[in-house]
């Protein structure tokens, strides 16, 4: 029995240092949003974690059985769409509301799991589904039947998450997990470049999310880099470690905790304090997430 709540105890504090780290990340990528697009901060998160994964290969070839390079594909580009819409809600919103919105994953992944996967929802994850939108509603204040850019950028930060996280459910069957972390972090490094090379010759304002040239970061700009990626890799490991030593469920719950990290240290470096609306949308979001944690 003590030994099961030493398991516990860690596995929270993990959970909880991760979520930390991963508020950190958050407030560095918005201040790089000042000097650079959210495109080439996108790649500069990815292609640290490039070559850590492919330092791993040298040590370690991957085996596998292969057999969905598409669906391999479309894990990686659902993943850098979303995480180009989390860091451009970064640059433009509170810190708290865009981590907010990202946290809806959880509850569009199980509904996903049900619509591809034959999972059961059951009457848990259905009133998850419609309290998670009722946050998102309060977040976004639409006015009359229409949400500005952001709202949409942060569904689809959650919605594009869910389901690269879907998809690598049944790649799991068929590739080594280093495989589905490059498919992400290989977009996530070669489409920005690609992207940032059409930037000159496409004039279009409506999708500065998706342009934007480079901008060769310099002085203080490179230490915010470095540390942004940092952050990121710890936040990767420990999460990682959380899942491994205590139940998914209960991980699931803390890792909300980076919402509220991510208020606060959003208020440090100048967000507004949220109000009413969108402390209850909070509310309302964290419910949903912890509501499918437990039921998972």
């Amino acid at each position: 029995m003590r030994a099961r709540f030493n398991r516990l105890d860690a596995g929270i504090r993990y959970m909880l240092f991760a979520s930390l780290m991963f508020a950190l990340m958050g407030v560095f990528a918005k201040l790089l949003s000042q000097t650079m697009p959210s495109l080439e901060v996108v790649f500069f998160r990815n292609v640290f974690g490039v070559f850590l994964v492919a330092a791993t290969l040298l040590k370690r070839p991957m085996t596998h059985p292969g057999g969905k390079p598409w669906l391999l594909f479309f894990r990686g580009l659902m993943g850098f769409l979303a995480l180009l819409a989390f860091f451009y809600n970064i640059a433009h919103i509170p810190l708290g509301d865009a981590m907010t919105y990202s946290k809806t994953s959880p509850i569009f992944t199980a509904f996903f799991a049900w619509l591809f996967l034959r999972e059961k929802m059951g009457l848990p994850g259905w009133a998850a589904l419609l309290l998670g939108f009722a946050g998102i509603v309060l977040i976004a204040k639409p006015s009359g039947l229409s949400l500005d850019k952001t709202a949409w950028l942060g569904i689809f930060s959650g919605v594009g998450a869910a389901l690269a996280y879907t998809a690598v459910r049944e790649l799991k069957r068929y590739y080594d997990t280093r495989a589905i972390v490059l498919s992400f972090m290989g977009i996530g490094t070669l489409g920005p470049l690609f992207l940032m090379a059409l930037s000159p010759y496409v004039d279009s304002p409506e999708l500065d999310m998706l342009f934007g040239q480079f901008v060769m970061p310099s002085g203080k700009t490179w230490i915010y880099v470095v540390v942004m990626g940092l952050f990121a890799t710890l936040a990767q490991v420990y999460m990682t470690k959380a899942y491994g030593v205590t139940q998914a469920g209960i991980v699931g719950a803390v890792s909300y905790s980076n919402i509220l990290f991510s208020i606060l240290l959003g208020l440090l470096i100048g967000d507004p304090f949220p109000d009413l609306s969108t402390w209850l949308g909070i509310a309302l979001i964290v419910v949903a997430g912890i509501t499918v944690a437990r039921n998972k």
